[in-house]
């Protein structure tokens, strides 16, 4: 199996502390590129899951989720914990909860996954230490875009420094996780593994597309994907016909595999 390069953490990790934390982004120590009017700040968001069944793809953490994954790297650093524990613990800090958590269980079981993942409901997959959920990003680390969280736009592969990090960290992981399935939180992040799948780092199978982001104020979408809203009924930019469509195609990707 590859190993994962560990070097920025073991480079930007010993600088973290409450005065740096606190000026995120804009602390110079933690600064890992600036192109135009992007910036890119390091946080402790290396650690990959390599025996996860699922990995589940965002954007970028933004910077509530960096400042909370340092406090908790120093957090398990000070009390004498190694560096793959300091990340594993500073990464979990990013897990999915509350409303964005209960949507995205519910279409993971509608399209069928337990059964590819090896457990009765995806619940029991997201349980601390069941190590067969891997939570990314396209852009492992937090990057900004005029100081603020980048939202992807403008379009991340257009940028040659956010590109590069795709094809170098999220290319990283997926050999890491060769056997596992890949599932994008919306257009950003599944044009990011088509990025990678059509430089042959990905195997076109492992990827699942379509699903609505789980996001709460996505609810329309969610509620006519999971069936629980009249499709007829939905509001014209809510598309229920593609979003049936997705449904089918993910439910036949599913039995497939």
């Amino acid at each position: 199996m590859a190993h994962q390069d560990l070097s920025l953490a073991r480079q930007y990790l010993p600088l973290l502390g409450a005065s740096t934390i606190a000026t995120l982004p804009d602390a110079d120590a933690l600064l890992l590129g600036r192109d135009g009017r992007f910036s890119v700040s390091y946080a402790p968001f290396d650690h990959v899951e390599t025996g996860a069944r699922l990995v589940i793809v965002g954007i970028t953490p933004g910077i509530t989720q960096a400042r909370n994954a340092a406090v908790a790297a120093q957090r398990a650093l000070d009390s004498g914990a190694d560096l793959e524990t300091a990340l594993r613990e500073a990464k979990a800090t990013g897990a999915f909860s509350g409303p964005i958590r209960g949507n995205l269980l519910r279409m993971l079981d509608t399209i069928g996954l337990p059964r590819l993942v090896g457990v009765k409901s995806m619940a029991e997959a997201f349980r601390s230490g069941s190590g067969l959920i891997h939570l990314t990003s396209a852009l492992r680390y937090p990057v900004f875009h005029d100081g603020k969280n980048y939202s992807g736009t403008p379009f991340m592969l257009r940028q040659p420094m956010l590109r590069g990090m795709v094809e170098r960290h999220l290319a990283e992981e997926a050999g890491l996780l060769p056997d596992a399935l890949w599932l994008p939180l919306g257009p950003q992040p599944a044009a990011a593994l088509d990025h990678l799948v059509s430089r042959g780092s990905l195997d076109p199978r492992q990827v699942l597309t379509g699903l609505p982001h789980p996001s709460p104020a996505n609810n329309e979408r969610i509620q006519v994907f999971l069936g629980e809203k009249d499709p007829a009924q939905a509001s014209a930019k809510t598309n229920a016909a593609r979003l049936l469509a997705a449904l089918d195609a993910l439910r036949d990707q599913v039995a497939i595999l």
